[in-house]
Formats: structure tokens, sequence, C-alpha cells
């Protein structure tokens, strides 16, 4: 399916999706997601081995064309827990409509995921952040202008499309994840606990200029990137609790006054893989938990 037929449903590809995987895995339900971003993808390794991987184009979901993100999803055993691990994700700025970049969540969510933990490299506008470190996301800017529940209403029982995302990013998830995370080192060598942070999500694919990143000051961003701000809406509308993880790549632009690369994005999480691995256990772990 395309999405370009009229009779389209997206809520009924992501059921169709995970009917197939279930019938690859073996695996009647998962209980949490995670989906990977740039720089990510060596912490999925931190996790375990995986039961089953699978390519998402098998889901019906589209490849991935962005360096770091391999477009496979693996189901992944975590105590008494299941975790479908996606490593990597499609991006709009890509060209795929937003029902594409949400399919891999909404294929969660239909696989019975309750919380979705959501990574992404980014930029970092806060100036006390520094390259290397892991911030959750306390809330979000979707400067986008686009919304995964744009068109038709949702089909039901999926519920209306005027979603609140009051609590979009759970509070008590966070300082859960907080206080595990602190009792196994993390972050090491930082702070006492997990930064937190707004999170700006703009549409890419180039990067911002100084004067958009001293307008996302303003507005209150500490972090921006071209993601995640449209799985997490997604993933809420579909009644998960929703985990937001951003690995600091780089300092915005004009912060430094250093140019920037994605190649330094995606070394950035190579560098700090063993650290990432042990925070995505971590939130995996609680997540599973509740």
């Amino acid at each position: 399916m395309t999405g370009a037929d009229d009779n389209f449903d997206p809520y009924e590809h992501a059921e169709e999706a995970a009917a197939t995987l279930a019938a690859r895995s073996g695996v009647a339900a998962h209980d949490v997601a995670v989906i990977l971003g740039s720089g990510w993808a060596p912490a999925a390794d931190a996790l375990g081995p995986p039961s089953m991987e699978m390519a998402m184009a098998d889901l019906g979901g589209r490849a991935a064309s962005v360096a770091g993100h391999s477009g496979t999803v693996r189901s992944v055993a975590r105590g008494e827990g299941r975790a479908l691990v996606f490593v990597g994700r499609v991006h709009a700025y890509e060209g795929h409509p937003l029902h594409a970049v949400v399919h891999a969540v909404r294929t969660a969510l239909a696989a019975g995921c309750r919380t979705v933990v959501l990574t992404n490299a980014a930029g970092g506008i806060n100036p006390t952040y520094r390259v290397g470190q892991a911030v959750l996301i306390s809330d979000h800017l979707n400067l986008t202008g686009r919304s995964p529940l744009s068109g038709p209403a949702p089909p039901e029982p999926h519920g209306p499309r005027f979603v609140d995302l009051t609590d979009l990013y759970s509070a008590s998830l966070r300082a859960q994840v907080a206080v595990a995370a602190a009792s196994r080192g993390l972050p090491p060598g930082g702070p006492a606990t997990l930064a937190e942070g707004v999170y700006a999500g703009l549409p890419g694919p180039h990067y911002e200029t100084p004067a958009e990143i001293r307008m996302l000051r303003t507005l209150g961003a500490d972090l921006v990137g071209m993601s995640t701000v449209h799985e997490a809406i997604a993933a809420r509308h579909g009644g998960a609790a929703v985990l937001g993880i951003s690995l600091v790549t780089n300092a915005a632009a004009g912060v430094t006054g250093e140019a920037l690369d994605h190649a330094e994005v995606v070394a950035a999480g190579t560098a700090a893989t063993a650290d990432l691995g042990r925070l995505l256990a971590v939130a995996v772990d609680v997540a599973a938990a509740r």
C-alpha cells in the first residue's frame, strides 16, 4: 500500500504489520517499543540478542535512506518483557508521508506495546549541554507545521484526533528512569542526574541557521532535531506512555561557530555507544516493569 489510494487506512495497515510481526517472531504481544535515531544503532546490542530480526519493509514500512538507519526491527526478550527495537527510522524530509513516518509506532501499538521509547540525535542549544550527553525530553515544539493526525478522522476504535498532549512525555516515566539510571552510575562523570530539556522538531534536512537557533532559544528550546515529534504524537494518540531521549551530537548552529556535518552526528553516537547502551537498557527495563 502506498497511501495514494483514498481508501488507504494507516491503522489497518499497522494491524496487518503487527500480525506479520507476530507470525514471524512467534510472539503474540510485545511490551515496549524502541526507535533508534542517528548515532544510536550500536547501542541496540546492549538490549541482548534478538530472537528475530527482519526488514521494516517486510512490515509495509519504507526503506530508510539516511546513514546510520538500517531499517530493521528486532524482537528482544528483556526479563519478563519483550521489546520491539526499530534500528533506525524514516524521516518526512526523505519525501515520505507522515503515515509512513509513524508506521513503526502504530505497528508497535498494534503489537501490544504500551510504552514507546523514542531516541534521536540533536543539536544542543542549551549551553550547559556537552557533546555525547544524553538528555531526557520533557516537552517539544512541533515546528514542522504538520501532524500525523491530519486527514480523515481515525476510525473506530481509535480515539479522536484531538488528543491531549499535556503529559506527552511522561513525567513519571522520566523520573523512574532518572532514578534507575543514577543507581547504575549514569550519567558517568556528569551531573548527579540526567538532564531534561525541550526538543524543537524542524522539517530539515538542512541544519538551522544561527538566527533560527537564537529564535528557538527564545522560544524555550534546549535541543533541536528533525524527527521524533510526529512519532510522539502518534504514540500518545494510541494511548502509550512516551519516553524521549536525545543524544547531543553537536552544538547547534552559531553556538560555537563550527560547521555542522552528519558524519559528526554518527561519530558522536559511536563514541558514546557503551553509555547509550546502558541507558537504553535501563529505560527498557523501567518501561517493561510499568
